[in-house]
């Protein structure tokens, strides 16, 4: 994980720069800084813990610390709250979404299981859904940890899996459990195409591709590893490759550059010069991160009854994931 450091641009009090000013709320707050692989430069660089889903949820759940600045999108500030009833949980920016956990909205789901209540299904569902779904769930995963988690499912139940239905079907590849994938996916991973991807390894024919695996299958087939952010860092790391190509979103590199910055990485393109960035977790901005320090919002804020049915299948993971 990475720890913070680093000064930027005057903030509009101009008595001290950003990170500076950040530092400074922190310690009056109290409060830890918890930053997704996607977010932005200026923001990593001022984290506490920068990673995947799964190591954020297991940093939200033991920080003794009074506030939590999440970096990320709105589902993520809402599993630290989850877990965190507590404590004040913040969010740069209340409208920073996902495209994935909004093809999925709870009442869609309620509805469907309801409809399909002959099918006794264990619902599995990956981190990246909302508090709702999350609460009409049995377990969640993360794409660190999905082949575990469906392992782990009850053998005489019918799985579903929500949102994505690429991460799904690259599960079952892995396991071989057979499940019901709903159909949503990531506007972001889903950009990168197997044209795209061997074009780019035509121009680079030594290096080699790792995906995430909310790519899809055709571009899930040319990578030489597909795995969580997360693994990303121990395969570039591990590779004796000098340049690695990696299909996901764009923020992964900063990191990537920073812990291993004797390599070169290449941004994985895609076939309409998209690139490669998500635009919610981009609305995060250092501005607004200190903004929400000082005024202590936005605050994430769920209903109980909501809260703590969404608890236990997180919880569950954790404990499954240990």
């Amino acid at each position: 994980m990475v720890t913070a450091g680093v000064n930027f641009a005057p903030s509009r009090s101009g008595t001290f720069d950003l990170a500076d000013e950040i530092a400074e709320l922190k310690r009056e707050r109290k409060a830890v800084i918890l930053a997704h692989n996607y977010q932005v430069p200026e923001i990593q660089d001022v984290a506490d813990f920068v990673g995947d889903s799964l190591g954020l949820s297991y940093h939200a759940q033991k920080t003794d610390a009074d506030v939590i600045l999440f970096c990320g999108v709105h589902f993520m500030a809402e599993t630290a709250k989850i877990i965190n009833p507590t404590k004040t949980v913040i969010l740069p920016d209340l409208e920073a979404g996902c495209s994935l956990s909004e093809s999925c909205p709870p009442e869609k789901l309620a509805a469907f299981l309801k409809q399909h209540a002959d099918k006794n299904y264990y619902v599995i569902a990956y981190i990246n859904c909302s508090a709702g779904v999350k609460a009409l769930s049995d377990v969640i995963c993360t794409s660190g940890n999905a082949d575990r988690i469906v392992n782990a499912a009850p053998p005489d139940r019918n799985i579903l899996f929500v949102p994505d239905q690429n991460l799904g079907a690259w599960v079952m590849e892995r396991t071989g459990r057979k499940m019901d994938l709903w159909q949503g996916n990531c506007y972001v991973h889903v950009e990168f195409t197997a044209r795209s991807i061997r074009k780019i390894r035509e121009e680079h024919p030594g290096a080699p591709v790792v995906a995430h695996p909310e790519c899809t299958y055709a571009v899930r087939m040319l990578a030489d590893e597909v795995c969580s952010t997360e693994k990303m860092v121990t395969f570039c790391k591990n590779s004796p490759a000098d340049a690695i190509i990696v299909v996901t979103e764009g923020g992964m590199l900063h990191r990537l550059k920073k812990e291993i910055p004797n390599k070169t990485f290449i941004p994985g393109p895609t076939d309409n010069c998209f690139c490669g960035e998500c635009r919610f977790m981009k609305m995060n901005t250092l501005e607004k991160a200190v903004n929400a320090l000082r005024d202590l919002e936005p605050e994430i804020t769920i209903p109980e009854p909501i809260r703590k049915r969404a608890e236990a299948p997180i919880l569950r993971m954790l404990e499954l994931s240990k």
